[in-house]
């Protein structure tokens, strides 16, 4: 097979010229729609990723605008190989429905026996019916934020956190400027000026990230969790620039009464965010301070969050401005779009050059711990008892196939 390099946004693509086929080689038919769900700016596949999968043999049909939330046109897409539909119905004729956001009720109805679905699962909003509607049309479903690298890491995560965390200081930085009717502060330092206080409630992905945003600016940065471990992976990655601390009442409303920002990133795991300020807290808190609430896409650590939106972005409670925008990552949405798109698009490779899903859940197990549901199996052991499915273990089936 010649192979020659093209040069895309998210680095060098390999682009293979169909002129010998692999043995287990199979046409996938990929079909992209556009997101409908609140909020929703992103798109799985940027038009490098679709020029890669056409030169790789694969058909990529895409619902007209998909890509305009990111800033990719249809013309974008054309010249890159893709095919644009007007309807969802026509991309729902794909072999391989390829999303962002879970389907909605209406995108459920359109779903086509034994389709393969990539999308997220969001585990937190999903109902019992969602899934019986997967497993009646016998749809195999991978979860792309459960998909795990060689490292077994959760690399779309840990994009989309990187992402949150950096964004979380810029907004704030937006709402202690006079634009915004803020104090009129300067995230971070000048010299003869005392630097502002950014307080981080977590010390996970996006507290890293945020963390390494305040100090790149030049603020004082204290950061509180409740694992000594992750402070002191923190500690060392930031050179000891930053103040730790285990998180403990007395101490964390003592940083809150003179902090400027305050960026809630707790983990939440599989259930709901600890609540760790109380409206008290708050109360106390310097008017005018901003507070980021990164956690309230799993309910929010502070007391006073209420889930606002990109349109009407913060409220202001006790003189605290507090901005409680769930999916922060679709701020930005072309960037979140080329990080979504590293993780699907050699998935997507891979599946041709395997010859369809099923085969790669054989070879892949960073791929296999994705799959929830398998054709009319339920897969995966949470979902199970959460919702009273019978349980099948995909390490056996796949034995069978």
């Amino acid at each position: 097979m010649k192979k020659d390099n093209v040069y895309g946004s998210f680095g060098i693509l390999t682009k293979d010229e169909m002129l010998e086929v692999k043995k287990d080689f199979k046409k996938l038919k990929i079909g992209i729609p556009k997101e409908i769900s609140f909020q929703e700016n992103r798109i799985s596949l940027t038009p490098d990723a679709v020029s890669l999968l056409v030169h790789n043999g694969h058909n990529v049909l895409i619902e007209s605008n998909a890509g305009k939330g990111s800033n990719f046109s249809d013309v974008e897409y054309s010249e890159a190989g893709a095919e644009i539909v007007y309807t969802k119905e026509e991309v729902y004729e794909s072999d391989v429905i390829v999303k962002i956001e879970p389907p909605t009720n209406l995108e459920l109805k359109l779903l086509k026996k034994d389709q393969q679905l990539i999308s997220a699962i969001q585990l937190e909003t999903r109902e019992k019916k969602y899934f019986k509607s997967l497993l009646e049309k016998n749809v195999t479903s991978l979860a792309i934020e459960h998909i795990r690298d060689d490292e077994e890491k959760l690399p779309l995560l840990r994009s989309m956190s990187e992402i949150a965390g950096t964004s979380a200081l810029l907004i704030a930085s937006e709402y202690l400027s006079n634009i915004n009717m803020g104090k009129g502060l300067i995230l971070g330092g000048i010299t003869g000026v005392s630097p502002t206080d950014v307080v981080i409630i977590g010390a996970g992905t996006v507290g890293e990230y945020a963390c390494k945003t305040a100090i790149g600016l030049g603020a004082n940065v204290r950061v509180f969790d409740t694992s000594l471990s992750r402070l002191k992976r923190l500690e060392d990655i930031s050179n000891r620039n930053i103040s730790t601390s285990i998180i403990l009442p007395k101490s964390l409303k003592k940083a809150l009464r003179r902090a400027d920002v305050v960026v809630g990133a707790l983990r939440s795991g599989d259930g709901k965010t600890p609540c760790v300020v109380s409206e008290e807290m708050i109360k106390n808190m310097k008017e005018g301070s901003v507070i980021i609430d990164v956690s309230i896409d799993s309910g929010g650590c502070f007391e006073t969050s209420e889930v606002t939106s990109h349109k009407n972005p913060v409220f202001t409670k006790h003189g605290v401005i507090h901005y409680c925008v769930p999916n922060i990552a679709s701020r930005v949405a072309r960037t979140s779009s080329f990080a979504i798109c590293n993780v699907i698009s050699p998935l997507l490779i891979k599946m041709g050059e395997e010859g369809g899903i099923n085969n790669l859940i054989k070879t892949d197990e960073g791929i296999r711990s994705s799959i929830y549901t398998f054709k009319n199996m339920m897969t995966n052991k949470t979902l199970s008892k959460m919702f009273n499915f019978p349980y099948k273990d995909l390490d056996l089936i796949i034995t069978a196939l």
